[in-house]
């Protein structure tokens, strides 16, 4: 299981969780960042909330409920509407919004609809959301760069250190350099070279007529 990550926002803890290879991030611990008595429930029944998450769906989910959708957006904005996230996703099918239970229970939502929610708290929680979204995927970029030229070194060292090794204790002085080559390209072939002089394919055009015999 992914390790769960956590971004500062105006100095709010935001824990992001990763599902089925996707990142979502917690609209719960971004609510604490909003000034009075909200609730997640509050957002979703707005008609621009439902209508950008509608499309949005569409784009991204190819299971996405269009005939529910069009009842709840023919609802949406109206004083006797409301609407939980579980509903929403049990009627919907989306894909875009999360609610967990557990240790890191609460409401969770992918990073497009979490910067969405994050203008609904304020412009610039949003702007701040975003900047240390990117910043998280910047260190990570650059952690996966340098961790694949470490990589890469390691297999260029072990290499060197394998090849050196075989010329040292495999292969007798008196193969000439051509046949040396063979070893490095085929390890397949490493002791028929090291034993005989010579691969096997060598062997059997140079003795064609003994093939078969045994």
């Amino acid at each position: 299981m992914a390790k769960n990550k956590t971004i500062v926002v105006k100095g709010n803890p935001i824990t992001i969780i990763q599902k089925e290879g996707t990142e979502f991030i917690s609209l719960t611990d971004m609510l604490k960042a909003k000034d009075g008595d909200f609730f997640i429930s509050d957002w979703l029944r707005n008609r621009n909330t439902v209508e950008f998450i509608g499309i949005w769906e569409s784009i991204n989910n190819p299971n996405f409920n269009y005939g529910e959708f069009a009842i709840i957006k023919s609802q949406a904005g109206l004083n006797s509407y409301k609407l939980s996230v579980k509903e929403w996703v049990e009627k919907t099918n989306a894909i875009g919004l999360k609610a967990t239970t557990g240790r890191y229970g609460g409401t969770y939502a992918h990073p497009d609809i979490a910067f969405e929610f994050g203008m609904w708290i304020s412009p610039e929680f949003k702007i701040y959301l975003i900047k240390e979204f990117q910043r998280l995927k910047d260190d990570e970029s650059d952690r996966l760069k340098l961790e694949w030229s470490f990589q890469r070194t390691l297999a260029k060292v072990n290499y060197h250190i394998h090849t050196d090794a075989i010329k040292q204790n495999l292969i007798p002085e008196a193969i000439d350099k051509n046949k040396i080559n063979f070893v490095y390209a085929n390890e397949a072939d490493l002791l028929n070279v090291a034993l005989f002089g010579q691969t096997a394919k060598q062997w059997r055009t140079e003795n064609p007529t003994t093939e078969g015999e045994h």
